[in-house]
């Protein structure tokens, strides 16, 4: 018969699955022989079973009641006794800590008998115990009943005035609480339960509940904590810190867990039980003022405390309670930290001799990194908040608002700061973004093109903030309230929490940017830990890191920030601009001469650009996609071209591009003519990109060109392209891998066929995705994706973290059958998900040899592929 109950002796901290974070420590400390008040566990077995089944699992409350008998016996009294009563508390406690989520209620077993013999047990205090009983009501009546907790607040504030809790008296809290038995039996029809063990089991059934409450989903997704772990519940027996001036509760902390330093931490509160320091329902005090008030039970919990971080190892978080001068531990956990923390806690660790290097790695992450390499607002600042939208990409901006690219160029030109605000961008708008100090859209979502192209240039952005109205012609935007921001306002964007302010909000720059830029040499703690662990996770890495960069610019920032090649340079970004005209003749061309005409303009300018990557990359490999846009980024729109059309002042040139236009016209062009299937229909197109890369390479000594074929679906797509390519550079003496982008599913279960004719893939995860989930990038996330997130289907966006279940089998099959063909097949991603942590440790377990990802992401690349070398399989990120 399965066992669902654990006393705390039979228990350990390495039982996290079965007894949840909380109760896993409580069995810790108990077996290290720390003061903690007897109890047991309820496993997360039993949560999972009642939220599946609505009910109790068989058996368990007959095992409630054996382990609920023990500990009655070992105090030498019963739950609810009426003249000596054991009193228990109820507590939920995941795997993963989620502080404040799912409830808690203390004092079980009170009832209108039991409140007497409480008193008598303390010796006559009455005020103790009514205010005890009026806690149960009250925690009972919000968690277990449902009753809006505002109800107890406010009768409790109309008695109190502007007294203190703790000044009201016996007689006070005992009518207090015939208060709060008249709000349950009028919100629910019923009298508070007075049987404990009925108390007992709603408790515990309320804890599982409260699981699926919104605040635990909302948290889970935020935290990545998977939706099935279910939680624990601990009952204990309850200690009291409500029994006078000589009791109190507290939480403590064995390092600073805003930057690390050690030394005493924490809070304190006389008279109190434990939900009153969260609560804040009064000041508390600074914990050193404890060594003041109790110096036995301060100097006893200095020890328990570096006790707790030798044997844990780490940062530990505490909860206390004194009562009458004991001091009995309720819970600790691995604290949690900032970001700033996390980095210094693992170096100090080491050099106290308590972990390895290598552990030290593996207790950042890259998220953590990130946050510490994009500026921020100060804190302390006055801020005015006039709209959130996503944080598509972290940091902090402020600069003038502006409605047109052309505007952020001729501004920033002038030496001003700008934001760009558009209600969506488009290709188009890629000068403007580059002026830009940040982005502003009141359309789109995280993987639209104004996020993908501010988190590749390390740009501030703020994408899908609805409330906006932004009038493009009238160069304004409209917030709620009535506030009109026109051009030349000053505004402030929050990339990290999506958040907009209206005037400007002093920035704190990054000091861990300007170390990876090599601006300044390590010197405070902080830059010091950050060099020290990824020093040690660039020594422990399988993975190679490169970048997806197509200017010099972008490849000498990605060798700053320790890219070693370039994964993806994407041609179609340098035919943009003043460009974008020839293009359009390209492949508006109706004869061979006028085809040539604009190969021959395009070329010079193609072998220009590739001379400045493969300088500024120095001998390390770049991998250069051949074009591949969607036929419309570079067509006049059809609607606008039709008007012009139709008017007096039209031209037979506009005339004729627009029946070239209708022609090409694709109602879905990310599913059309691009990429293979271009280079195929307009013949010369990918014989002068191949041209101009080999010509570059050969002005450039030790460049090491790498050709990728996109949107190959068929193996003899590929072999048409690179038998023409295969014969220009011979013409030309150079040599250069030929491989293809895996971004369609057919590619993916061909793999073994493609492999005869590539020397490697890459994966495009971006559009694979969208591919194989069915989903319009451009279009999903704002549509319905929040939908989708709130119900469970998926716990993150498949365009940020890959898919390991539908994406990640592609992949694998592709790894496997690729190699299986050609052993020494190079294999590498180049999508977004590149410099996405989770991703990362797929990227290993599956056996690539590279992520490529946006340089502002490589450091979070390198640090992640170092932990996924020294973590085994685990991919756990959080």
């Amino acid at each position: 018969m399965a066992k669902y109950v654990y006393d705390f002796t039979e228990g350990n901290r390495n039982l996290k699955d079965l007894l949840g974070g909380k109760g896993a420590n409580l069995a810790e400390m108990t077996n290290l022989g720390l003061p903690v008040p007897p109890g047991f566990t309820i496993t997360t077995d039993a949560c999972r079973h009642y939220l599946a089944e609505g009910s109790l699992p068989d058996g368990l409350e007959e095992e409630v009641a054996e382990h609920l008998a023990a500990l009655e016996s070992r105090m030498g009294r019963k739950l609810g006794q009426p003249d000596d009563p054991l009193l228990v508390s109820v507590r939920s406690g995941a795997k993963f800590s989620m502080p404040g989520m799912m409830e808690t209620v203390l004092n079980i077993g009170l009832n209108d008998e039991s409140v007497h013999g409480l008193a008598k047990q303390s010796g006559g205090n009455e005020r103790f115990a009514w205010d005890s009983y009026r806690r149960l009501i009250q925690m009972f009546g919000k968690t277990v009943l449902g009753i809006d907790g505002d109800l107890f607040e406010n009768a409790l504030d109309r008695l109190k005035g502007r007294r203190q809790d703790t000044d009201l008296d016996a007689g006070e809290l005992q009518r207090l609480v015939e208060t709060y038995k008249g709000i349950v039996r009028e919100q629910t029809g019923k009298d508070f339960p007075s049987d404990p063990r009925e108390q007992m089991r709603l408790a515990v059934m309320a804890v599982f509940d409260s699981w699926n409450a919104p605040r635990a989903i909302l948290y889970r997704r935020q935290e990545r904590i998977p939706a099935d772990l279910g939680t624990a519940v601990n009952i204990m027996a309850m200690v009291f810190g409500n029994y006078g001036d000589d009791s109190g509760t507290g939480v403590a902390f064995t390092r600073d867990p805003g930057s690390g330093r050690q030394g005493v931490y924490g809070d304190y509160l006389q008279n109190a039980q434990g939900e009153d320091v969260v609560a804040g329902i009064r000041n508390t005090i600074p914990l050193q003022e404890l060594e003041r008030i109790d110096p036995d039970s301060y100097r006893e919990l200095l020890g328990i405390m570096e006790t707790l971080e030798n044997h844990y190892r780490d940062l530990c978080d505490i909860e206390f309670t004194i009562e009458r001068g004991k001091l009995w531990m309720l819970q600790t956990r691995v604290g949690k930290r900032t970001a700033a923390a996390a980095f210094c806690i693992a170096t100090q660790l080491v050099d106290q001799g308590l972990i390895t290097m290598d552990e030290a790695v593996t207790r950042v992450t890259g998220d953590q990194l990130a946050q510490l390499m994009f500026p921020r607002f100060d804190g302390g600042a006055e801020k005015k908040r006039i709209a959130k939208g996503m944080n598509a990409s972290p940091g902090a901006a402020v600069g003038k608002a502006v409605f047109s690219s052309e505007r952020a160029v001729e501004l920033a030109g002038q030496g001003e700061d700008v934001i760009l605000v558009r209600r969506e961008t488009n290709p188009d708008d890629l000068s403007g973004m580059i002026a830009a100090k940040g982005i502003l859209t009141s359309r789109g979502g995280k993987t639209s093109h104004a996020a993908v192209v501010a988190r590749g240039m390390g740009k501030t952005c703020v994408c899908g903030a609805e409330e906006l109205e932004v009038q493009t012609a009238e160069r304004r935007f409209t917030a709620p309230g009535g506030v009109v921001v026109s051009e030349g306002d000053v505004i402030s964007i929050d990339g990290t929490t999506g958040e907009v302010f209206l005037g400007e909000v002093p920035v704190v720059p990054s000091a861990v940017v300007e170390y990876f830029e090599g601006v300044a040499e390590p010197a405070d703690e902080l830059v010091k830990a950050v060099d020290r662990i990824m020093r040690h996770a660039d020594a422990a890495r399988r993975l190679r890191v490169r970048a997806n960069a197509d200017t010099p610019e972008d490849a000498a920032r990605a060798r700053r920030f320790g890219a070693q090649g370039i994964g993806l340079c994407r041609t179609e970004h340098m035919f943009l601009g003043e460009r974008r005209q020839l293009v359009e003749d390209l492949v508006l061309a109706t004869t061979d001469e006028e085809r040539q005409a604009a190969l021959d303009a395009l070329e010079p300018l193609q072998k220009a650009d590739f001379i400045g990557i493969f300088r500024a990359m120095d001998g390390a490999p770049v991998t250069i996609r051949l074009i591949d846009p969607p036929l419309h980024e570079f067509l006049p729109d059809l609607v606008e071209l039709s008007v012009k059309a139709a008017t007096q002042e039209a031209t037979e040139k506009d005339r004729r591009l627009l029946s070239a236009v209708k022609r090409l016209h694709e109602q879905n062009p990310m599913l059309g003519l691009r990429g293979v299937r271009l280079g195929l229909v307009i013949p010369g197109l990918f014989a002068m990109q191949v041209r101009a890369i080999a010509q570059a390479a050969k002005e450039v000594p030790g460049a090491r060109p790498e050709i990728m074929i996109p949107l190959v679906a068929t193996v003899q797509e590929l072999e048409s392209v690179r038998e023409e390519a295969v014969k220009i550079l011979a013409e030309t003496g150079v040599d250069a891998l030929i491989g293809t982008m895996i971004e369609v599913p057919r590619a993916a279960l061909t793999a073994g066929q493609i492999a005869e004719s590539a020397e490697f893939f890459s994966f495009g995860t971006n559009d694979l995705t969208q591919m194989t989930w069915g989903f319009s990038r451009d279009d999903v996330e704002s549509s319905f994706f929040h939908r989708y997130l709130d119900l469970g289907i998926f716990g993150v966006s498949p365009f940020e973290s890959i898919d390991r279940d539908g994406v990640g089998r592609l992949i694998e099959i592709a790894v496997a059958e690729g190699r299986a063909a050609r052993p020494d097949l190079h294999l590498g991603i180049c999508g977004e998900h590149g410099g996405d942590p989770a991703s990362v440790h797929f990227c290993h377990d599956a056996g690539l040899d590279y992520v490529s990802c946006s340089p502002f992401r490589i450091p979070v690349a390198r640090l992640e592929a170092g932990r996924a070398a020294l973590s085994g399989n685990d991919s756990d990120t959080r």
